[in-house]
């Protein structure tokens, strides 16, 4: 059903709320002034599936899944039997429960190159502790990432500005995704100096376009890491099990030295993980890394049942084939109606934009109709698919935008 209303009284009144006793009202990526003030939902009531339901009513089918931990489909019964199961013997104690193991086994089965696993909450605690175990083992201190890259919100890797002094980035030097030989040059400049490379599978920058690593790319980067000492750490905190089961890396020809995996392992239930070869068991083992709940064991027993009902029902190669179909669907609405968009990235991950289009004006207007519609897409940031979409899904929003289409040619 078409909505004419693009905000309405609780979702308001809540945010009325909100903003005397928190910062900004809603904070960090979930901010509306990162969408479109005034034409998206403030807040959630439930979920099913590919669907959720704001506090007005309103029902979403939903390709940004949680801005990326929804894998399987919200509400999934098998993970959340499986977390109920756990939660009835507990979940945050003095010590780890047993499941603990269980899953750092199963993580370790599918890395290829892994042979211990640890865990947190967020892909930013495990992308700065990776950088420590680097530090440690290498006894060096400068890290390497790509110009525009996210790797979460420590003082190192934020894209925020406040709050900041020159120390925090100091030790951190860049180059453009692509560029070897942007790469080499910081390795001519800063000799037997350089503990790590932190990358992602693939490039995704804020307002950006998705860039895929090019030909014998990353079998350049590993080399060259290989030859000067320096630890190659893939953030596969977006990308991990929606590229492959075992790391993004093993769809892509090369190997890290640790991987640092979030958002998908637990289908929406908090956790993170980071894997690493057996020669950083020691380093690691001596950076600190502990946090009140970070051995809760209803999340990882969530993850344990999420990874084997993804191999179960083949879900990676499922999210691929529906992201594609989405993707080629709205290539040609768009151009059916005198429009040109642009799709990027992977499949399962797609970023979607006008073709010609320089300040995302009218990106924001065709998600903002769309949401009126019922179908919630991001303006600015990639999207994500999970396993309960369907070819109905993308045949429903493509028919949606076709209409939404229509309406900016107006």
């Amino acid at each position: 059903m078409t909505r004419s209303d693009s905000l309405v009284p609780q979702s308001l009144s809540l945010f009325d709320r909100a903003a005397e006793v928190i910062p900004g009202g809603i904070y960090g990526h979930m901010s509306p002034v990162l969408t479109v003030p005034g034409e998206f939902p403030y807040y959630a009531e439930r979920a099913e599936g590919a669907y959720y339901w704001d506090v007005d009513g309103r029902k979403y089918l939903d390709w940004i899944c949680a801005y990326g931990p929804i894998v399987l489909g919200y509400n999934h019964p098998e993970v959340e039997e499986a977390a109920e199961i756990q939660r009835r013997k507990g979940n945050c104690f003095n010590h780890p429960a047993p499941v603990m193991i269980e899953l750092a086994e199963e993580l370790v089965s599918r890395v290829d190159f892994a042979s211990w696993a640890v865990f947190g909450k967020n892909g930013s605690d495990m992308t700065t502790w990776s950088l420590q175990v680097a530090r440690e083992f290498t006894q060096r201190k400068y890290i390497v990432r790509n110009t525009g890259a996210y790797h979460g919100t420590h003082a190192w890797c934020t894209p925020g500005h406040a709050g900041l002094i020159p120390e925090d980035r100091a030790a951190l030097l860049e180059f453009p995704w692509n560029d070897v030989e942007g790469f080499k040059d910081i390795l001519q400049r800063y000799p037997n100096q350089i503990a790590a490379l932190i990358t992602g599978p693939f490039h995704y920058p804020a307002f950006g376009d998705s860039v895929l690593p090019a030909e014998g790319y990353f079998k350049e980067i590993e080399a060259l890491c290989r030859k000067h000492g320096i630890l190659l750490i893939l953030d596969d905190v977006r990308g991990g099990f929606r590229l492959h089961r075992g790391g993004s890396h093993q769809s892509l020809g090369f190997t890290p030295d640790l991987i640092c995996f979030c958002k998908a392992i637990g289908n929406g239930h908090p956790l993170s993980a980071t894997l690493g070869r057996a020669d950083l068991k020691t380093a690691a083992s001596k950076v600190f890394l502990t946090g009140s709940y970070w051995n809760s064991a209803v999340p990882m027993a969530a993850a344990l049942t999420n990874l084997r009902v993804l191999d179960r029902i083949q879900g990676i190669e499922h999210m691929s084939r529906i992201g594609s179909l989405l993707m080629k669907g709205l290539e040609v609405a768009a151009n059916e109606n005198g429009f040109k968009v642009k799709c990027s990235g992977h499949p399962a991950m797609p970023f979607v934009r006008f073709a010609e289009e320089t300040n995302f004006m009218r990106q924001q207007e065709f998600c903002s109709l769309m949401a009126r519609e019922g179908v919630f897409l991001h303006p600015h940031h990639n999207w994500f698919v999970s396993c309960a979409h369907t070819e109905v899904d993308v045949l429903e929003t493509v028919e949606k935008a076709k209409s939404c289409y229509r309406q900016l040619k107006k």
